[in-house]
C-alpha cells in the first residue's frame, strides 16, 4: 500500500547495542495498514533509510541491527500483540542494560489528525495500550517517543477498537507516507542527541 524506499548499502553495526527504537503494532496479515499499527509502518521507512533488514526474531520481537551516527541501534518490532508491547521492550533493555532515556518508541495517536506528529521526552500512556504496558513493565515513562496522528473517531460513540484495528483510508497513503518518513527522521535525531531540534520540525500544526 505504502510507496517502498531504495534500500541504502550498510555495513554491519560494531560495538554493543545502544539505542532500542522500537515501532509498535500487532503482528498479522489482518492487522496490516490498520491505524494501531502506524508504528510498524514507520519502522519499516526507518529500517529502509537505515539500509537494515527487520527479519530476526528474539525478545518476542522482530530486530534489526542498524547505526545511527556512532550509535549501535537495535530496531524492534514487537510480536506480542499491542497489549503486550512491554514484554519485548523490558527483555531487551536488561538484555542491553539500556536506559529508558534510550528508548524510542513509535506509535499511533488518535488525538493527533492524520499527517501531524508529536515528539516528546516522555509522559504517561495517553489511554494508548501499547505505552501502558511499556510503562508497566519497565517502571518507566521517561522514554522518549514519536506520536503518529491516525485521526479521531468519527464520532464520540464510535467503538475504539473498532477505529484503530481500521484501515486507513485510501486518500490518506500519500499523506501518511510523508508521516512515516517525518517519523523515522524525528527517531534519528532523538537518537543523535537533537530531540529538541525534532520537536521544533513536528511538533506544529
Amino acid at each position: 500500500m505504502f510507496t517502498k524506499l531504495i534500500k541504502k548499502a550498510s555495513t554491519a553495526p560494531a560495538g554493543a547495542v545502544e539505542y532500542l527504537i522500537v515501532g509498535l503494532g500487532n503482528p498479522g496479515r489482518e492487522y496490516e495498514s490498520t491505524r494501531h499499527n502506524a508504528g510498524y509502518l514507520a519502522m519499516d521507512f526507518l529500517a529502509q533509510k537505515l539500509g537494515a533488514t527487520v527479519n530476526r526474531l528474539k525478545f518476542k520481537s522482530l530486530c534489526g541491527d542498524a547505526s545511527i551516527g556512532e550509535h549501535r541501534v537495535l530496531l524492534m518490532k514487537p510480536t506480542t500483540f499491542m497489549n503486550n508491547s512491554g514484554e519485548a521492550v523490558r527483555d531487551a533493555m536488561q538484555f542491553y542494560k539500556i536506559p529508558a532515556e534510550r528508548v524510542v518508541v513509535l506509535f499511533d495517536d488518535v488525538s493527533l489528525d492524520v499527517g501531524r506528529l508529536r515528539v516528546r521526552r516522555k509522559g504517561s500512556d495517553g489511554g494508548h495500550n501499547g505505552i501502558k504496558s511499556i510503562i508497566y513493565l519497565t517502571g518507566k515513562d521517561t522514554f522518549p517517543r514519536v506520536k503518529i496522528g491516525v485521526g479521531k473517531k468519527p464520532h464520540p460513540d464510535y467503538d475504539l477498537a473498532a477505529w484503530v484495528l481500521g484501515k486507513f483510508a485510501r486518500e490518506d497513503t500519500q499523506t501518511l507516507d510523508k508521516t512515516f518518513e517525518a517519523a523515522a527522521e524525528a527517531a534519528i535525531l532523538i537518537v543523535k542527541g537533537e530531540i529538541d531540534q525534532a520537536m521544533n520540525l513536528y511538533n506544529h500544526g
